[in-house]
Protein backbone atom coordinates (compact mmCIF):
# COMPACT_ATOMS: atom_id res chain seq x y z
CA UNK A 1 0.00 0.00 0.00
CA UNK A 2 2.88 2.52 0.86
CA UNK A 3 4.29 1.53 -2.76
CA UNK A 4 0.90 2.92 -4.26
CA UNK A 5 1.49 5.99 -2.20
CA UNK A 6 4.73 6.99 -2.28
CA UNK A 7 4.06 6.18 -5.92
CA UNK A 8 1.49 9.10 -6.15
CA UNK A 9 3.29 11.34 -4.23
CA UNK A 10 6.18 10.73 -6.80
CA UNK A 11 4.04 12.13 -9.65
CA UNK A 12 3.59 15.29 -7.34
CA UNK A 13 6.67 15.86 -7.21
CA UNK A 14 7.42 15.45 -3.83
CA UNK A 15 11.23 14.94 -3.10
CA UNK A 16 13.03 11.49 -2.39
CA UNK A 17 8.90 9.43 -2.98
CA UNK A 18 10.86 7.70 -5.91
CA UNK A 19 13.04 5.41 -3.36
CA UNK A 20 10.03 3.52 -3.09
CA UNK A 21 10.67 2.61 -6.58
CA UNK A 22 14.01 0.80 -5.90
CA UNK A 23 14.14 -3.08 -5.07
CA UNK A 24 16.79 -3.30 -2.81
CA UNK A 25 15.26 -0.33 -0.97
CA UNK A 26 11.92 -2.02 -0.17
CA UNK A 27 12.93 -5.21 0.42
CA UNK A 28 15.64 -3.61 3.22
CA UNK A 29 12.64 -1.98 4.95
CA UNK A 30 10.69 -5.07 4.56
CA UNK A 31 13.00 -7.12 6.72
CA UNK A 32 13.57 -4.22 9.38
CA UNK A 33 9.97 -4.17 9.84
CA UNK A 34 9.43 -8.03 9.78
CA UNK A 35 12.07 -8.47 12.31
CA UNK A 36 10.38 -5.62 14.66
CA UNK A 37 7.01 -7.10 14.41
CA UNK A 38 8.06 -10.45 15.24
CA UNK A 39 9.70 -8.88 18.29
CA UNK A 40 7.44 -6.82 19.20
CA UNK A 41 3.71 -8.65 18.80
CA UNK A 42 5.39 -12.05 20.21
CA UNK A 43 5.05 -11.17 23.84
CA UNK A 44 1.67 -10.49 23.28
CA UNK A 45 0.95 -13.28 21.27
CA UNK A 46 2.56 -15.43 23.95
CA UNK A 47 0.79 -13.83 26.52
CA UNK A 48 -2.12 -14.51 24.70
CA UNK A 49 -1.61 -18.23 24.15
CA UNK A 50 -0.57 -18.36 28.27
CA UNK A 51 -4.30 -16.93 28.82
CA UNK A 52 -5.97 -19.33 27.08
CA UNK A 53 -3.43 -22.24 28.05
CA UNK A 54 -2.73 -23.19 24.49
CA UNK A 55 0.30 -25.50 25.32
CA UNK A 56 2.10 -27.66 23.77
CA UNK A 57 1.25 -31.27 24.53
CA UNK A 58 4.15 -33.16 25.23
CA UNK A 59 4.73 -37.17 24.71
CA UNK A 60 7.67 -38.91 26.99
CA UNK A 61 9.77 -40.22 24.94
CA UNK A 62 12.63 -40.01 27.29
CA UNK A 63 14.40 -37.21 25.80
CA UNK A 64 16.25 -34.65 28.41
CA UNK A 65 14.73 -31.49 28.92
CA UNK A 66 11.34 -33.03 27.08
CA UNK A 67 8.89 -32.33 30.06
CA UNK A 68 10.03 -29.14 30.74
CA UNK A 69 8.48 -28.04 27.12
CA UNK A 70 5.09 -29.51 28.63
CA UNK A 71 2.84 -26.05 28.12
CA UNK A 72 4.80 -24.38 26.60
CA UNK A 73 2.55 -21.94 24.32
CA UNK A 74 2.63 -23.46 20.53
CA UNK A 75 0.28 -22.10 17.35
CA UNK A 76 3.66 -19.13 17.15
CA UNK A 77 3.39 -19.58 13.33
CA UNK A 78 0.76 -16.80 13.78
CA UNK A 79 3.58 -14.73 14.44
CA UNK A 80 5.58 -15.22 11.34
CA UNK A 81 2.56 -15.37 9.04
CA UNK A 82 1.54 -11.94 10.47
CA UNK A 83 4.99 -10.51 10.14
CA UNK A 84 5.37 -11.69 6.86
CA UNK A 85 2.36 -10.55 5.54
CA UNK A 86 2.42 -7.06 6.70
CA UNK A 87 5.39 -5.93 5.29
CA UNK A 88 4.22 -7.75 1.85
CA UNK A 89 1.30 -5.47 2.06
CA UNK A 90 2.87 -2.47 3.08
CA UNK A 91 5.95 -2.88 0.19
CA UNK A 92 4.82 -4.63 -2.65
CA UNK A 93 3.18 -4.04 -5.41
CA UNK A 94 -0.44 -6.16 -5.07
CA UNK A 95 -1.29 -6.58 -8.24
CA UNK A 96 1.46 -9.27 -9.42
CA UNK A 97 1.17 -12.40 -9.93
CA UNK A 98 3.89 -14.12 -8.04
CA UNK A 99 3.51 -11.79 -4.16
CA UNK A 100 -1.01 -12.45 -5.00
CA UNK A 101 0.50 -16.60 -5.24
CA UNK A 102 2.66 -16.41 -2.31
CA UNK A 103 0.22 -14.18 -0.39
CA UNK A 104 -2.41 -17.05 -1.19
CA UNK A 105 -0.29 -19.86 -0.44
CA UNK A 106 0.78 -18.53 2.86
CA UNK A 107 -2.42 -18.22 3.85
CA UNK A 108 -3.18 -21.74 2.76
CA UNK A 109 -0.88 -23.60 4.43
CA UNK A 110 -1.03 -21.19 7.62
CA UNK A 111 -4.77 -22.32 7.54
CA UNK A 112 -3.79 -25.73 7.32
CA UNK A 113 -1.54 -26.01 10.21
CA UNK A 114 -3.39 -23.78 12.39
CA UNK A 115 -6.49 -26.54 12.34
CA UNK A 116 -4.02 -29.10 12.87
CA UNK A 117 -2.72 -27.55 16.44
CA UNK A 118 -6.22 -26.40 16.88
CA UNK A 119 -7.15 -30.37 16.89
CA UNK A 120 -4.09 -31.40 18.85
CA UNK A 121 -5.01 -28.44 21.77
CA UNK A 122 -8.55 -28.11 22.06
CA UNK A 123 -9.40 -31.41 20.68
CA UNK A 124 -7.05 -33.11 22.91
CA UNK A 125 -5.99 -35.16 19.89
CA UNK A 126 -2.20 -35.88 19.46
CA UNK A 127 -2.58 -36.74 15.92
CA UNK A 128 -3.99 -33.60 14.76
CA UNK A 129 -5.38 -33.08 11.61
CA UNK A 130 -5.58 -36.48 10.00
CA UNK A 131 -2.94 -36.80 7.40
CA UNK A 132 -4.81 -37.54 4.34
CA UNK A 133 -6.37 -33.67 4.66
CA UNK A 134 -3.13 -32.19 5.20
CA UNK A 135 -2.29 -34.13 1.40
CA UNK A 136 -5.35 -32.46 0.06
CA UNK A 137 -4.50 -29.23 1.35
CA UNK A 138 -0.94 -28.93 0.28
CA UNK A 139 -1.94 -30.72 -3.29
CA UNK A 140 -4.88 -27.84 -3.77
CA UNK A 141 -2.56 -25.29 -3.17
CA UNK A 142 -0.22 -27.05 -6.00
CA UNK A 143 -2.99 -27.04 -8.40
CA UNK A 144 -3.84 -23.29 -8.04
CA UNK A 145 -0.42 -22.82 -8.50
CA UNK A 146 0.20 -24.95 -11.52
CA UNK A 147 -3.21 -23.34 -13.07
CA UNK A 148 -1.99 -20.15 -12.54
CA UNK A 149 1.36 -20.31 -14.22
CA UNK A 150 0.31 -22.50 -16.85
CA UNK A 151 -3.14 -19.59 -17.56
CA UNK A 152 -1.35 -16.07 -16.50
CA UNK A 153 0.43 -14.41 -19.21
CA UNK A 154 2.44 -12.91 -16.62
CA UNK A 155 4.48 -16.22 -15.89
CA UNK A 156 7.33 -15.97 -18.53
CA UNK A 157 10.84 -16.67 -18.73
CA UNK A 158 12.84 -15.27 -21.08
CA UNK A 159 14.75 -17.60 -23.32
CA UNK A 160 18.01 -16.97 -25.22
CA UNK A 161 18.36 -18.44 -28.79
CA UNK A 162 21.67 -18.10 -30.91
CA UNK A 163 21.24 -17.75 -34.67
CA UNK A 164 23.75 -18.16 -37.40
CA UNK A 165 23.85 -15.36 -39.65
CA UNK A 166 25.85 -15.24 -42.95
CA UNK A 167 27.46 -11.86 -44.06
CA UNK A 168 29.70 -10.59 -46.38
CA UNK A 169 33.01 -8.43 -45.30
CA UNK A 170 34.39 -6.08 -47.68
CA UNK A 171 36.52 -8.88 -49.38
CA UNK A 172 33.36 -10.28 -51.02
CA UNK A 173 33.63 -13.37 -48.63
CA UNK A 174 31.31 -14.87 -46.91
CA UNK A 175 31.38 -15.21 -43.17
CA UNK A 176 29.09 -16.69 -40.52
CA UNK A 177 27.96 -14.48 -37.44
CA UNK A 178 26.54 -15.89 -34.78
CA UNK A 179 23.36 -13.60 -33.41
CA UNK A 180 22.01 -13.93 -29.97
CA UNK A 181 18.58 -12.99 -29.35
CA UNK A 182 16.19 -13.48 -26.35
CA UNK A 183 12.41 -13.78 -26.37
CA UNK A 184 9.79 -14.23 -23.56
CA UNK A 185 7.96 -17.64 -23.42
CA UNK A 186 5.50 -18.95 -21.59
CA UNK A 187 7.25 -22.69 -20.93
CA UNK A 188 8.01 -25.70 -17.99
CA UNK A 189 11.42 -24.40 -17.08
CA UNK A 190 13.59 -24.67 -14.54
CA UNK A 191 17.28 -24.38 -14.22
CA UNK A 192 19.50 -27.73 -14.09
CA UNK A 193 22.78 -27.41 -11.61
CA UNK A 194 26.32 -27.72 -12.27
CA UNK A 195 25.53 -27.51 -16.04
CA UNK A 196 26.63 -24.23 -18.19
CA UNK A 197 23.63 -24.65 -20.27
CA UNK A 198 21.33 -25.54 -18.03
CA UNK A 199 18.02 -24.78 -18.73
CA UNK A 200 15.46 -27.36 -18.57
CA UNK A 201 11.93 -27.80 -20.19
CA UNK A 202 9.59 -30.70 -18.84
CA UNK A 203 8.06 -30.62 -22.20
CA UNK A 204 11.36 -32.42 -23.44
CA UNK A 205 10.86 -35.70 -21.22
CA UNK A 206 8.30 -36.23 -24.04
CA UNK A 207 9.99 -35.86 -27.02
CA UNK A 208 8.59 -39.06 -28.76
CA UNK A 209 5.08 -37.05 -28.61
CA UNK A 210 3.33 -35.08 -31.23
CA UNK A 211 3.73 -31.22 -30.19
CA UNK A 212 0.33 -30.60 -28.57
CA UNK A 213 0.27 -33.63 -26.81
CA UNK A 214 4.03 -32.77 -25.59
CA UNK A 215 2.99 -29.42 -24.66
CA UNK A 216 -0.34 -30.78 -22.49
CA UNK A 217 1.65 -34.20 -20.82
CA UNK A 218 4.42 -31.61 -20.27
CA UNK A 219 2.42 -29.31 -18.35
CA UNK A 220 0.44 -31.96 -16.29
CA UNK A 221 3.90 -33.42 -15.77
CA UNK A 222 5.36 -29.95 -13.88
CA UNK A 223 2.15 -29.69 -11.90
CA UNK A 224 2.80 -32.99 -10.66
CA UNK A 225 6.22 -31.82 -9.86
CA UNK A 226 5.01 -28.53 -8.60
CA UNK A 227 2.90 -30.66 -6.14
CA UNK A 228 5.31 -32.89 -4.77
CA UNK A 229 8.34 -30.24 -4.49
CA UNK A 230 5.53 -27.96 -2.12
CA UNK A 231 4.14 -30.92 -0.14
CA UNK A 232 7.88 -32.70 0.52
CA UNK A 233 9.36 -29.26 1.33
CA UNK A 234 6.42 -28.26 3.64
CA UNK A 235 6.34 -32.00 5.58
CA UNK A 236 10.15 -31.29 6.24
CA UNK A 237 9.83 -28.29 7.79
CA UNK A 238 7.44 -29.75 9.70
CA UNK A 239 9.91 -32.56 10.61
CA UNK A 240 12.58 -30.64 11.32
CA UNK A 241 10.50 -28.39 13.83
CA UNK A 242 11.07 -30.39 16.84
CA UNK A 243 14.09 -28.54 18.50
CA UNK A 244 14.07 -25.20 20.18
CA UNK A 245 15.17 -22.91 16.95
CA UNK A 246 15.86 -25.25 14.79
CA UNK A 247 13.18 -24.89 11.82
CA UNK A 248 13.22 -21.10 12.03
CA UNK A 249 17.40 -20.90 12.00
CA UNK A 250 17.14 -22.96 9.13
CA UNK A 251 14.64 -21.62 7.45
CA UNK A 252 16.28 -17.94 7.32
CA UNK A 253 19.59 -19.38 6.35
CA UNK A 254 17.88 -21.12 3.18
CA UNK A 255 15.56 -18.10 3.04
CA UNK A 256 18.78 -15.64 2.64
CA UNK A 257 19.85 -17.98 -0.25
CA UNK A 258 16.78 -17.97 -1.93
CA UNK A 259 16.70 -13.84 -1.63
CA UNK A 260 20.52 -13.63 -3.45
CA UNK A 261 18.78 -16.24 -6.37
CA UNK A 262 15.55 -14.29 -6.90
CA UNK A 263 17.38 -11.01 -6.73
CA UNK A 264 20.06 -11.97 -9.45
CA UNK A 265 17.16 -13.98 -11.20
CA UNK A 266 14.88 -10.78 -11.44
CA UNK A 267 17.73 -8.32 -13.02
CA UNK A 268 18.66 -8.57 -16.49
CA UNK A 269 22.07 -7.67 -16.34
CA UNK A 270 23.04 -9.88 -13.97
CA UNK A 271 21.06 -12.52 -15.27
CA UNK A 272 22.95 -11.99 -18.46
CA UNK A 273 26.09 -12.04 -16.43
CA UNK A 274 25.76 -15.43 -14.87
CA UNK A 275 24.20 -17.00 -17.53
CA UNK A 276 20.65 -17.89 -15.81
CA UNK A 277 17.18 -18.01 -16.57
CA UNK A 278 15.53 -14.36 -16.54
CA UNK A 279 12.47 -13.98 -15.18
CA UNK A 280 10.03 -10.87 -15.72
CA UNK A 281 7.98 -9.58 -13.15
CA UNK A 282 9.65 -11.59 -10.51
CA UNK A 283 11.59 -8.84 -8.93
CA UNK A 284 8.63 -8.54 -6.30
CA UNK A 285 9.44 -11.50 -4.87
CA UNK A 286 12.81 -10.43 -3.53
CA UNK A 287 10.62 -8.04 -1.16
CA UNK A 288 8.36 -10.94 0.20
CA UNK A 289 11.45 -12.91 0.73
CA UNK A 290 12.85 -10.28 2.74
CA UNK A 291 10.18 -10.29 4.52
CA UNK A 292 10.07 -13.60 5.01
CA UNK A 293 14.15 -13.54 6.32
CA UNK A 294 13.30 -10.78 9.04
CA UNK A 295 9.67 -12.78 10.36
CA UNK A 296 11.98 -16.32 10.76
CA UNK A 297 15.00 -14.26 12.58
CA UNK A 298 12.42 -12.15 14.68
CA UNK A 299 10.59 -15.28 15.70
CA UNK A 300 14.24 -16.43 17.02
CA UNK A 301 13.58 -14.13 19.69
CA UNK A 302 11.16 -16.05 21.40
CA UNK A 303 11.86 -19.46 19.83
CA UNK A 304 15.85 -19.78 20.21
CA UNK A 305 16.73 -22.23 23.40
CA UNK A 306 14.81 -22.43 26.12
CA UNK A 307 12.17 -21.23 23.80
CA UNK A 308 9.35 -19.71 25.00
CA UNK A 309 6.51 -20.60 22.24
CA UNK A 310 6.50 -22.94 19.29
CA UNK A 311 5.72 -22.02 15.86
CA UNK A 312 3.21 -25.21 15.99
CA UNK A 313 2.45 -26.95 12.50
CA UNK A 314 0.78 -23.40 11.73
CA UNK A 315 4.24 -22.40 11.04
CA UNK A 316 6.26 -25.14 10.06
CA UNK A 317 3.92 -26.40 7.43
CA UNK A 318 3.79 -22.74 6.15
CA UNK A 319 7.98 -22.61 6.13
CA UNK A 320 8.32 -25.00 4.14
CA UNK A 321 5.26 -24.42 1.82
CA UNK A 322 6.33 -20.76 1.05
CA UNK A 323 10.05 -22.27 0.25
CA UNK A 324 9.03 -25.03 -1.88
CA UNK A 325 6.84 -22.46 -3.95
CA UNK A 326 9.52 -19.68 -3.86
CA UNK A 327 11.88 -22.19 -5.21
CA UNK A 328 9.57 -23.40 -8.16
CA UNK A 329 8.53 -19.47 -9.18
CA UNK A 330 12.20 -18.89 -9.47
CA UNK A 331 12.69 -21.80 -11.35
CA UNK A 332 15.29 -23.14 -9.34
CA UNK A 333 13.23 -26.25 -7.55
CA UNK A 334 15.99 -28.77 -8.65
CA UNK A 335 18.56 -27.25 -6.13
CA UNK A 336 16.50 -27.98 -3.15
CA UNK A 337 17.95 -31.05 -2.19
CA UNK A 338 20.96 -29.03 -1.64
CA UNK A 339 19.63 -26.18 -0.28
CA UNK A 340 17.04 -27.70 1.74
CA UNK A 341 19.34 -30.82 2.74
CA UNK A 342 18.44 -30.70 6.55
CA UNK A 343 14.94 -31.46 5.75
CA UNK A 344 15.70 -33.64 3.30
CA UNK A 345 17.50 -35.98 6.13
CA UNK A 346 15.39 -34.83 8.57
CA UNK A 347 12.35 -36.46 6.25
CA UNK A 348 14.24 -39.46 4.95
CA UNK A 349 15.53 -40.40 8.42
CA UNK A 350 12.00 -41.23 8.96
CA UNK A 351 11.41 -42.85 6.31
CA UNK A 352 14.30 -45.37 6.38
CA UNK A 353 13.16 -45.71 10.44
CA UNK A 354 9.44 -47.04 9.67
CA UNK A 355 10.21 -48.80 6.72
CA UNK A 356 13.28 -50.53 8.06
CA UNK A 357 11.06 -51.47 11.58
CA UNK A 358 8.15 -52.69 9.38
CA UNK A 359 10.15 -55.14 7.46
CA UNK A 360 12.77 -56.34 10.44
CA UNK A 361 9.40 -57.12 12.40
CA UNK A 362 8.07 -58.80 8.85
CA UNK A 363 11.12 -60.68 8.66
CA UNK A 364 12.49 -61.77 12.46
CA UNK A 365 9.27 -60.81 14.43
CA UNK A 366 10.91 -58.03 16.08
CA UNK A 367 11.10 -55.03 15.05
CA UNK A 368 14.24 -53.16 14.73
CA UNK A 369 16.15 -49.57 13.96
CA UNK A 370 18.53 -47.61 12.65
CA UNK A 371 18.51 -44.66 14.68
CA UNK A 372 18.25 -44.07 18.15
CA UNK A 373 15.12 -42.53 17.27
CA UNK A 374 13.96 -40.15 14.18
CA UNK A 375 14.02 -37.62 12.85
CA UNK A 376 17.40 -37.23 13.38
CA UNK A 377 17.76 -34.74 15.53
CA UNK A 378 16.00 -36.55 18.30
CA UNK A 379 18.77 -39.83 17.53
CA UNK A 380 21.61 -36.93 18.39
CA UNK A 381 19.61 -36.54 22.03
CA UNK A 382 19.84 -39.81 22.31
CA UNK A 383 23.90 -40.01 21.97
CA UNK A 384 23.26 -37.33 25.02
CA UNK A 385 24.12 -34.07 22.94
CA UNK A 386 22.91 -31.47 24.43
CA UNK A 387 20.14 -29.33 22.23
CA UNK A 388 21.78 -26.30 21.57
CA UNK A 389 24.93 -27.68 20.26
CA UNK A 390 22.59 -29.57 17.95
CA UNK A 391 20.79 -27.05 16.75
CA UNK A 392 23.93 -24.95 16.02
CA UNK A 393 25.28 -27.53 14.04
CA UNK A 394 22.60 -28.03 12.08
CA UNK A 395 22.49 -24.04 11.40
CA UNK A 396 26.17 -24.22 10.36
CA UNK A 397 25.10 -27.45 8.06
CA UNK A 398 22.36 -25.51 6.58
CA UNK A 399 25.11 -22.36 6.02
CA UNK A 400 27.36 -24.70 4.30
CA UNK A 401 24.43 -25.84 1.95
CA UNK A 402 23.43 -22.78 1.46
CA UNK A 403 26.75 -21.44 0.17
CA UNK A 404 27.10 -24.54 -2.02
CA UNK A 405 23.54 -23.72 -3.62
CA UNK A 406 25.01 -19.98 -4.58
CA UNK A 407 28.24 -21.49 -6.25
CA UNK A 408 26.18 -23.16 -8.16
CA UNK A 409 25.91 -19.87 -10.01
CA UNK A 410 28.93 -19.95 -11.36
CA UNK A 411 30.50 -23.47 -11.40
CA UNK A 412 28.67 -24.99 -14.28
Amino acid sequence: MLYYLFQYLKELGMPGAGVFQYISFRAGLAAVIALIMATVIGRHVIHLLQKQQIGEIVRDLGLEGQLQKKGTPTMGGVIIIASILLPVLLFNKLDNVYVILMVIATLWLGTIGFIDDYIKVFKKDKEGLAGRFKIVGQVGIGLIVAGTMYFNNDVIVREKTSVEVISENVQDESQIVIETTSQDVKAPMTSVPFFKNNKFDYRSVFFWMSEDNQNAVGWLFYALVIIFVITAVSNGANMTDGLDGLAAGVSAIIGTALGIFAYVSSHTEYANYLNIMYIPNSSELVIYIAAFIGATMGFLWYNSYPAQVFMGDTGSLTLGGIIGLFAILIRIELLLPILCGIFLVENVSVMIQVSYFKYTKKKYGEGRRIFKMAPLHHHYQKKGYVEPKIVTRFWLIGLILAIITLVTLKIR
